[in-house]
């Protein structure tokens, strides 16, 4: 049920026209309280999108009575009629809701620069719609009318017998955020105060959503919105709140990298015994955006000295002559030189997964990605036509 597993929460997805698929794109989700509080993540790229900076404006009191996200458009680099469209548009839904505009999300996907008048005039006449269809089994509906290049909508639920978390997610490139990742709602019942939220969500994103890079490219639009209703009337512990959000956070991002556009594998990178936590993440990053190595694997073709190549442009701490790699169980470089036949490993597999020892310390961190296919090429090759 996504988005409205959790208590005090309905949802909805309608048919706006902005896709010309002619499927649902336009979605809603209304938190009925008795609480309101919220917190949200949002991209950390320069360039942002209208409804980022309508949002960030929106969540700065910690109050959310509603999020409404369109697909079919991303309204970015619309100048100020986009801006105002964004504001029309949250005035539309708390009109409806009988809520205050500046208590309402407001999240865009879509094309970059597409955003005139026929986009506002088909988003205003379907918040109606939207509103009227408001359910508590919505959720299915709302997920899909979020999709873009995505082939299957994302949800998660997780349960702590008397509270609850539901989530959807959308996304399938440009899956290297920052601080978030694409466009994710995450719904709770537990009874939680915004700063409690905020903390949980960016401790949730810093090693989930901020650790899945498909394909190095930031997005203007990413927002990750976690909205809590109070329904259930329980008050969990932040760290059993956090392990929570944690856990339906890690699920969608899996999610988004399984059904990155056009590809064939799904690379776990481990990087161990790192000097600290952010040389092992920028060691597992460098090498899950390096065109070579991600090519390679699209080839069935274990090329560790790819690996150890991308790994020598960063600035974290290691002997570059003492590391370590292992492809898929195989070691195939130990020391800095080689080790088993690169013909043990077998990447037939979908699930590629790659460790990294750089012998220096103790500290961890997986970044996921995938390989660079032809498809992935074509798709975006295509992707404004």
């Amino acid at each position: 049920m996504s988005v409205t597993h959790a208590k005090g929460f309905v949802a909805s997805g309608v048919v706006a026209g902005l896709k010309s698929t002619g499927k649902n794109d336009l979605a809603l989700v209304q938190n009925l309280g008795p609480s309101f509080a919220a917190a949200a993540v949002f991209t950390s790229n320069r360039a942002k999108a209208n409804p980022i900076l309508w949002s960030q404006q929106v969540i700065s009191d910690g109050i959310v009575s509603a999020i409404i996200l369109n697909s079919g458009g991303a309204n970015c680099y619309t100048g100020a009629y986009g801006f105002q469209t964004t504001h029309a548009t949250a005035e539309a839904v708390a009109a409806g809701l009988d809520v205050s505009a500046s208590d309402v999300l407001v999240c865009s996907t879509g094309l970059i620069g597409y955003g005139g008048e026929k986009f506002r005039t088909d988003l205003l006449a379907a918040v109606p719609a939207s509103i009227a269809a408001l359910n508590d089994n919505g959720g299915a509906d709302a997920a899909l009318a979020i999709m873009t290049t995505d082939s299957i909508p994302k949800t998660a639920v997780v349960d702590r017998g008397s509270w609850s978390i539901g989530g959807m997610a959308k996304g399938a490139g440009m899956l290297a955020p920052g601080l978030a990742t694409m466009l994710v709602v995450i719904t709770t019942d537990a009874l939680l105060g915004s700063s409690e939220l905020d903390d949980a969500l960016r401790a949730a994103t810093r090693v989930t959503f901020d650790r899945l890079d498909s394909d190095g490219c930031m997005s203007t639009n990413d927002q990750v919105s976690l909205l809590a209703s109070g329904a259930s009337g329980v008050t969990p512990s932040i760290e059993e709140f956090t392990a929570a959000v944690t856990e339906i956070c890690a699920s969608l991002a899996e999610q988004l990298q399984a059904d990155a556009e056009g590809a064939s594998h799904n690379i776990a990178i481990e990087t161990i015994n790192a000097a600290n936590e952010e040389d092992a993440v920028e060691v597992g990053r460098s090498v899950a955006r390096n065109n070579l190595f991600k090519a390679a694997v699209f080839g069935n073709d274990p090329n560790w000295g790819r690996v150890l190549a991308a790994v020598g442009t960063t600035q974290a701490e290691f002997d570059p002559y003492d590391i370590d790699v292992t492809i898929n169980g195989v070691r195939v470089c130990k020391s800095g030189e080689p080790d088993r036949p690169s013909t043990d490993v077998d990447l037939t597999p979908r699930h590629v997964h790659v460790l990294i020892d750089l012998k220096v310390g103790s500290a961890t961190a997986t970044i996921l990605t995938n390989d660079l296919t032809h498809d992935y090429v074509h798709e975006n090759s295509a992707y404004s036509s």
